[in-house]
């Protein structure tokens, strides 16, 4: 897929690592986003290039996901198959899934299709590609309930 925006593809990516870690440390959010500001965004680390993110867009993601957490678990929640829960997911899938979930509710200016697209491309970062799939169905369902057409 060609992405059309480097910078806010960056920058999801970038937010799932930054709400992955926010999960498993508890860092405090000033903290942290500081810390991807200066030291992950657009940097190198361990030989791999980071591009340079939308650091607007990456802030809004970060802090909009964790101030709604509740409110977007229910709705990840709501689309799972019977008898699956948030805790069955390891916690870059529910990181990922918070984020996408978090731009489908709250940033009407992207396309659904787009938020979609952008973190099955995400996916491929941190699983095998089947959970590609499990994150495309996911999230056309969440998108079908948030932003009915």
């Amino acid at each position: 897929m060609k992405n059309s925006n480097p910078a806010r593809s960056a920058a999801r990516l970038g937010a799932v690592q930054a709400l992955y870690q926010h999960e498993m440390q508890g860092d405090a959010l000033p903290r942290l986003l500081h810390e991807f500001h200066n030291h992950r965004l657009g940097q190198e680390i361990e030989g791999a290039d980071y591009l340079d993110a939308d650091t607007d867009f990456f802030d809004d993601l970060v802090t909009g996901t964790a101030a709604r957490l509740p409110e977007l678990d229910a709705l990840i929640t709501g689309a799972l198959a019977q008898g699956w829960s948030m805790d069955r997911l390891d916690r870059p899938m529910r990181a990922l899934l918070r984020a996408a979930t978090y731009e489908l509710v709250a940033r009407a200016d992207v396309a659904a299709a787009t938020v979609i697209n952008e973190y099955v491309e995400v996916s491929h970062a941190f699983h095998p590609d089947k959970e590609a799939k499990f994150v495309n169905g996911l999230l056309d369902t969440v998108a079908r309930q948030v932003r009915p057409a």
